[in-house]
């Protein structure tokens, strides 16, 4: 069975985005970014909601093309692009870059994805994790939280409706304060 894991930057009032989906104060040190790098080469499917999707896929796909790309951002591009990805959304029409759309039940379908055992999945976006989170599907929490209080936006966790113990397996310190901190859930 396939491990999904639930990770992004968080501020530390526990926020994935400011209002206006603010994603300013998040920028990664070479350290960090060279992290998500590698976590993204070693990603066996990511699944993505339609917001970060849309991010994602508005810079990445090119982005080794930009005058001033670094190596790491180079190297980012074509993992990012490789990776095998699946969108859910009801109003994205078209995914390329070794993607594919599921306009149905999410829950359903990360359900079908988890019974495989084919890697790992990382699973973004805050309204498709909450879907996933209140189904019980995610089995890690990995959180990279920066040191700021952005007051509200995107909250990284939804509302449950019990409790889900967790054990920490997992801490590391990045520049500029931010710190990882990765939690399995028991059970």
């Amino acid at each position: 069975m396939r491990n999904l894991t639930f990770a992004m930057n968080v501020s530390l009032d526990g926020y994935i985005a400011a209002p206006g989906d603010d994603l300013g104060w998040s920028a990664p040190s070479d350290e960090l970014f060279q992290w998500w790098s590698d976590r993204v080469g070693a990603t066996g499917l990511a699944l993505y909601g339609r917001k970060l999707w849309e991010t994602m896929s508005s810079h990445w796909p090119t982005a080794d093309q930009e005058s001033g790309a670094t190596p790491a951002q180079i190297e980012f591009a074509h993992r990012w692009r490789d990776m095998p990805k699946v969108v859910f959304s009801s109003t994205v029409s078209a995914v390329d870059w070794n993607t594919r759309l599921v306009t149905g039940d999410a829950v359903t379908e990360i359900t079908r994805l988890k019974a495989d055992d084919e890697g790992s999945m990382d699973i973004g976006g805050a309204t498709l994790a909450a879907a996933a989170m209140r189904a019980g599907l995610i089995d890690e929490y990995l959180m990279v939280t920066h040191p700021v209080l952005v007051g509200g936006g995107t909250p990284f966790f939804t509302a449950l409706d019990t409790w889900v113990d967790l054990d920490l397996v997992e801490t590391r310190t990045f520049p500029g304060g931010v710190v990882l901190t990765r939690y399995k859930t028991r059970g």
